[in-house]
């Protein structure tokens, strides 16, 4: 797995930080995704049937009736970022979770989604009051946190709602603690058993004191 070099540029522009390392995905993490993204689709003319733990294959004109191809689905998404301000909110407990770390942590938000969004998001963050440090990859998450991490052995928790993620995170980083945590819990139907050694979290109420605990505070 190789790094994405715009996401190494955003590395780079971070201060140096010896405290333990908290990475936090953001859809259906930090903020809501699946629960708003229907409620979007519906004012552009389209259903969600969740069928599927995946967007292609579950989105449908509704006027027709027809399945919207890969193209159409990254459009929409595209639409909807651009847009996020009016339809995402913040994760049921997500805010006073990380504030209650108090500096006590590095907390760096690394969401999966194309750098020209990373100017919106940035801005619906802070006026959200979640001004931690924003980075975005095209590519695979793990080398990001590896290269976040740096060469101390500081303590790493990794939160996703993407078993993938977690798999790539545990690649590159052997000894991360990685948490799993989605939005919605009714779609883990959805998903394969996570690995034994990921922790499972219901909600953030949940996750706070196993996270502080695993970074050790």
């Amino acid at each position: 797995m190789s790094d994405d070099p715009e996401t190494a540029r955003q590395i780079e522009e971070l201060a140096a930080d010896g405290r333990p390392l908290l990475v936090l995905d953001v859809d259906d993490v930090v903020l809501e995704f699946i629960r708003p993204f229907p409620h979007f689709l519906k004012s552009r003319g389209y259903g969600l049937t969740l069928a599927s733990f995946r967007l292609t294959g579950n989105i449908a004109e509704t006027a027709s009736g027809r399945l919207i191809e890969q193209p159409e689905v990254t459009a929409l998404l595209g639409d909807f970022f651009d847009a996020q301000a009016e339809w995402q909110g913040i994760t049921d407990g997500a805010a006073e979770t990380l504030a209650r770390l108090g500096g006590r942590a590095e907390i760096i938000l690394l969401t999966a989604m194309p750098h020209r969004h990373r100017a919106v998001r940035r801005a619906h963050l802070d006026a959200l009051g979640l001004n931690y440090p924003l980075l975005t990859t095209e590519m695979a998450k793990g080398p990001a946190v590896a290269r976040l991490r740096g060469k101390s052995g500081r303590p790493v928790v990794f939160v996703d709602d993407q078993p993938h993620n977690l798999a790539s995170v545990r690649e590159s980083v052997a000894d991360a603690n990685l948490f799993h945590l989605m939005a919605d819990n009714s779609l883990r139907a959805f998903l394969p058993p996570v690995p034994d050694d990921v922790i499972v979290v219901q909600d953030w109420h949940e996750a706070g004191p196993k996270i502080v605990g695993a970074l050790g505070l």
